[in-house]
């Protein structure tokens, strides 16, 4: 019996790292921001679908998609970001059913979908069970302006872009707090590992894609 695990997060909440200390207990990760990548990808039905919407002009001279050209098409246009994320959202969605079908086909026994966008694009169906990791907003607002380089005032904007935390745990089955250091975490994720052994030994999953 498979169990797939949703792991979502904000920005900057560290849900990388997470997946990670959880490839270590043996999960197989499927990051969805690799799908999403392999969508632009010439000869894709998502690749045809996002040229025919946002125009020629997108495309690059080796004939791939000029992500920062359709990156300033969209980006400052919610309605325009909307178009494209009703592109390749189901795209993604389909693409990664498929993928998770053949990993409980093989019996792999913990897989973690890793998708920020997890309860916004609706994917909660896919998976069995959703664990959210969570940040505050100073220190995420911190590590935004350490690690991308930006100033407090665009830091701020890409954490108002998206859900707040009290958003996504109305969605979640586990909260996993990140405001302390590594090996805090790490004690945090060997718990609710050790929780999800125990609780798959004792029943199956819960939902089915």
């Amino acid at each position: 019996m498979t169990v797939v695990i949703g792991l979502t997060g904000g920005i900057a909440s560290g849900k990388s790292v997470v997946s990670a200390m959880l490839a270590e207990q043996g999960a197989h990760i499927l990051d969805a921001d690799k799908v999403g990548h392999e969508g632009y990808a010439r000869g894709t039905a998502c690749y045809n679908d996002v040229i025919a919407a946002f125009g020629d002009d997108i495309v690059a001279p080796d004939g791939e998609i000029d992500r920062k050209k359709l990156g300033a098409k969209v980006f400052a246009d919610p309605a325009q970001r909307r178009k494209l994320e009703g592109i390749v959202w189901p795209w993604m969605r389909e693409t990664m059913r498929q993928r998770l079908d053949d990993l409980r086909s093989q019996n792999v026994p913990v897989v973690v979908l890793e998708a920020a966008v997890l309860i916004e694009a609706g994917w909660q169906p896919l998976v069995d069970r959703v664990w959210l990791v969570t940040v505050n907003r100073d220190i995420a607002r911190e590590r935004i302006i350490s690690r991308n380089g930006l100033d407090g005032a665009q830091a701020d904007a890409r954490i108002d872009a998206q859900l707040t935390n009290e958003e996504r745990a109305q969605h979640a089955d586990l909260v996993i707090e990140n405001n302390g250091s590594l090996d805090e975490l790490r004690e945090r994720v060997d718990d609710a590992w050790r929780t999800l052994q125990a609780a798959s030994a004792r029943a199956p999953a819960g939902r089915d894609a």
